[in-house]
């Protein structure tokens, strides 16, 4: 039986990866140190005798015992609340964090694949963005702890590929979404649709015409899948190429939640992205992948997710413990 790390493996993207994983007849080893994770979202998987997990921070040095195969780096804040709020671990999970994992791989023999990001094309000046391009980053400004994080994690893992001759992969994910998310993280999706449920104000930064582009999970999870499986090293864009303005998509929230409450307009955050689409014409040579969920069937699932659990949930904090 093959076996698999999945650093952040507690969190909204890891737990599917833990799901798809144990599916395909892994023994998977989910590894978090619940900053931002959340055991509610791995707890079916406990029974299971092919699933462990490990409550450990892998900014730490890592210890995993017996065969390891594939290696899995999703730990990291992923939200601007999260990020802000814990800076220089947000910058440590990026540096010592993959400084680790691919130490670990190099000792295992292990093929590694990173979560990296669109936010290293930061505030893009080319759009759609391709994988050539190399970004628009403050690297001083409040985003620069995240963008420059999986900037220095994606040259610290083709360094290791480079050097070391390491079976690496790197994926730049796009905006995402589906069940598991925490409402109040701060991004886009789940702050519409919390607001809607708690009867709350509909908040929008900015003037509303900046874009973004949903991904379902389910697709993106085929997307990393496929991408661990290849025999492609370099950055690959995985991500939904549907480009829709944060105005137009909280009239599409609005529409699906039924709330009645006004929409009100803040200022932009600084350094906040004006455009965001992926180009995903190497995902679709290289790896047959492209996205199959369209953004009103996978909104649904979202939100009869959300709307069903207990009410106490509503009010999560964005953080569960403080450093």
């Amino acid at each position: 039986m093959k076996r698999i790390l999945i650093t952040g493996g507690a969190g909204f993207l890891g737990s599917h990866l833990c799901d798809r994983f144990v599916k395909e007849g892994f023994h998977v080893i989910a590894m978090d140190n619940l900053i931002t994770g959340d055991l509610r979202n791995i707890e079916h998987l406990f029974k299971l005798p092919n699933f462990e997990f490990y409550h450990h921070d892998v900014s730490k040095f890592i210890h995993v015992p017996g065969q390891l195969d594939y290696i899995l780096h999703f730990a990291s804040p992923a939200s601007p609340i999260d990020y802000l709020k814990i800076p220089i671990q947000t910058l440590k999970v990026g540096s010592l964090g993959i400084h680790n994992c691919l130490g670990l791989a190099r000792v295992k023999g292990a093929r590694v694949l990173i979560a990296s990001t669109s936010e290293v094309y930061g505030d893009p000046l080319v759009h759609p963005q391709t994988e050539e391009y190399w970004g628009h980053v403050n690297p001083v400004g409040p985003r620069g702890v995240y963008d420059e994080a999986k900037r220095f994690q994606e040259a610290m893992t083709m360094a290791y590929h480079t050097y070391h001759g390491l079976e690496t992969r790197i994926i730049r994910i796009f905006n995402t979404y589906g069940p598991r998310m925490r409402l109040n993280d701060g991004r886009v999706l789940p702050a519409f649709i919390g607001q809607a449920l708690r009867g709350e104000d509909i908040t929008i930064f900015g003037d509303g015409s900046q874009t973004r582009s949903f991904c379902y999970v389910d697709d993106l999870v085929e997307g990393i899948y496929r991408l661990l499986m290849s025999d492609y090293a370099q950055p690959v864009n995985i991500g939904n190429p549907s480009e829709i303005t944060i105005k137009d998509f909280a009239e599409e929230i609005i529409k699906l939640t039924g709330t009645t409450q006004k929409v009100v307009y803040l200022d932009l955050p600084k350094d906040d992205p004006k455009q965001r689409q992926p180009d995903i014409t190497k995902a679709k040579e290289i790896l047959g992948w492209e996205p199959k969920v369209d953004r009103a069937e996978g909104l649904k699932i979202t939100y009869d997710y959300f709307r069903n659990l207990p009410k106490e949930r509503l009010f999560d904090e964005a953080i569960h413990r403080e450093f």
